[in-house]
């Protein structure tokens, strides 16, 4: 435990210490962007280093909240959640992200309200860090499903797609901090998102789970079912 700790301090200060400096590229790289840059090698490098410095800010402030959150350093406001409303809001959010795919969304919701007690914010993250997912590595111009169930005094919330890349890797893997799905996949990613979305449900008191059978990839998050008053 007492290594645990120090690795996540260590992951959060030496995060806080590349912000600051990056900081400083990103703002110059956007200063060069206003001038009247002639030469087009010129504004090719800038616009990789645009990229890159982008990137490297993601994933430092990935690595921030991945500690957070790994820690339970994190203060929640807890409340009760319409289901419902959430995955719509999620859905808007996605919208065009998931049309430019051609990926179909199939829901199977109940008619009555569903609720949930979760912290609002940290309950979006993990919806999006899900969504963000299916975006990547969904096979295009395939179903995505969404379903949810009550059993008994519990919600589940189920995601399933297939993926577009063979899944070589087991369920318990794919949950660690930096693994992706692939082992030889070369799109850019820090494999936090997962890793994040599960410490993030857990902290709210719900369940995160994964399942793999063959290239069928299914999330499923469970919380205890609140009665609407």
């Amino acid at each position: 435990m007492k290594s645990e700790r120090l690795k996540t301090e260590l992951i959060t200060n030496v995060s806080h210490d590349i912000k600051t400096p990056l900081t400083s590229i990103i703002n110059y790289v956007d200063l060069m962007k206003q001038e009247k840059i002639e030469n087009e090698k010129v504004n090719e490098y800038l616009m990789v280093l645009d990229n890159k410095a982008q990137r490297l800010k993601k994933l430092t402030e990935d690595l921030i909240e991945a500690s957070k959150a790994s820690s339970g350093n994190i203060q929640l406001t807890i409340e009760k959640l319409n289901v419902k409303e959430l995955i719509k809001q999620m859905q808007g959010e996605f919208e065009e992200k998931l049309k430019k795919k051609n990926l179909s969304v199939i829901e199977n919701v109940p008619d009555e309200n569903i609720f949930i007690k979760a912290d609002s914010r940290y309950m979006f993250r993990v919806m999006e860090n899900i969504y963000t997912n299916i975006y990547k590595y969904a096979l295009e111009n395939s179903r995505v499903y969404i379903d949810v169930k009550k059993e008994k005094d519990n919600i589940k919330i189920e995601f399933k797609n297939i993926s577009k890349d063979k899944l070589n890797i087991t369920a318990e893997e794919l949950m660690r901090r930096f693994v992706r799905g692939d082992k030889e996949r070369t799109t850019e990613g820090s494999g936090l998102g997962i890793s994040i979305a599960k410490s993030l449900t857990e902290l709210q008191k719900g369940k995160f789970e994964i399942y793999l059978d063959g290239d069928l990839f299914k999330v499923v998050l469970e919380f205890k079912h609140e009665k609407e008053e």
